[in-house]
């Protein structure tokens, strides 16, 4: 008994917003720089009227055109930027997709370790003979909790929303995984509630806002994430010659290329690409599978290393076979 992934889609808001644009609002502010600096050029940002799960529904329909969502039988939804507090997102994402009755519907709360985790959770799903099919998708809107004047985070951050189907394979193509949790970096990465007294609240009023200590997530990151790409290799018995490609959360193009340089991996088969996209949270991994999917920089039979890192702290990885 096993499981592998089918399809993925994604789907980016309409809305741009450019170097440019920011350079426009900030004019001490270096656009070319800041995309060399950090690798983005655009990010794609959601609506007023549009959420979380509005985007993650625009990706699942995509992915739904080739395959029968009768099949479906359990949807996982991770999101730290939900439509409601209660009910769960996922219940309304069974209905709007006219999904059956008897599909099972999770929401969970993660950010950039979100997709690791989903797959942890589809895989479980599926090997112990819950679950056939299993639905997973990604959605975040960080735009709506970055405050107008935080220039450092609405240039980083981007909104997105996937679509991954997980289903029963008599061969096993998810790997072994290796999980982590650091509670004490919790108010390195933070939106407190709307009353919440913190020194790292900025409220406007209407929505809480993002607050992220930058050096201290990136010193979280070169500390933990080197170790978490060895270990995966120990527990799946292989080493980074049997790896095809090495996806990151696509966090910033500085942060990839100093982990890239401190592990002393070959930098032509990790993938870097978040030009277009920005830091699309849990959506990264994702975006960059389907990319390399359809760019064919992996093929089917090829093994690929998926490592998730960030906010409570949290880190994952896996490896996958295609």
């Amino acid at each position: 008994m096993g499981s592998r992934i089918i399809g993925i889609e994604y789907y980016l808001p309409d809305r741009i917003l450019t170097n440019i644009d920011i350079e426009l609002l900030f004019p001490d502010w270096n656009a070319n720089k800041v995309e060399k600096k950090v690798g983005i050029k655009q990010r794609h940002i959601a609506s007023e009227n549009e959420s979380s799960l509005d985007l993650a529904c625009n990706a699942a329909e995509s992915l739904l055109n080739t395959i029968d969502r009768e099949r479906i039988d359990f949807v996982l939804f991770c999101t730290q930027s939900p439509e409601y507090l209660l009910p769960t997102s996922s219940c309304i994402i069974q209905e709007k997709l006219g999904l059956k009755k008897s599909t099972g519907a999770l929401d969970f709360n993660l950010g950039c370790s979100g997709y690791i985790y989903g797959l942890a959770l589809a895989k479980g799903l599926i090997n112990s003979g819950i679950s056939k099919n299993v639905l997973l998708l990604t959605g975040e809107t960080y735009s709506k909790f970055i405050a107008e004047e935080d220039i450092s985070n609405r240039s980083i951050f981007g909104d997105a929303g996937t679509a991954t189907l997980i289903s029963y394979s008599e061969d096993e193509h998810i790997g072994e995984f290796v999980l982590g949790t650091n509670g004490k970096g919790a108010e390195n990465l933070i939106v407190n509630k709307p009353n919440a007294k913190s020194r790292y609240a900025l409220s406007d009023g209407e929505y809480p806002k993002l607050y992220m200590n930058g050096p201290e997530i990136f010193n979280f990151t070169i500390e933990t994430i080197p170790s978490l790409i060895r270990e995966t290799w120990v527990k799946n018995s292989c080493s980074f010659d049997d790896i095809k490609y090495l996806i990151l959360h696509q966090a910033n193009k500085y942060i990839i290329d100093f982990l890239i340089s401190n592990m002393g991996v070959d930098s032509a088969k990790c993938h870097i690409d978040m030009l277009n996209y920005g830091n699309t949270v849990s959506n990264t991994i994702p975006i960059a599978l389907k990319d390399s999917l359809d760019r064919k920089t992996i093929t089917e039979g090829d093994w690929v290393q998926l490592a998730g890192f960030g906010v409570g702290y949290s880190w994952g990885s896996v490896i996958l076979k295609i």
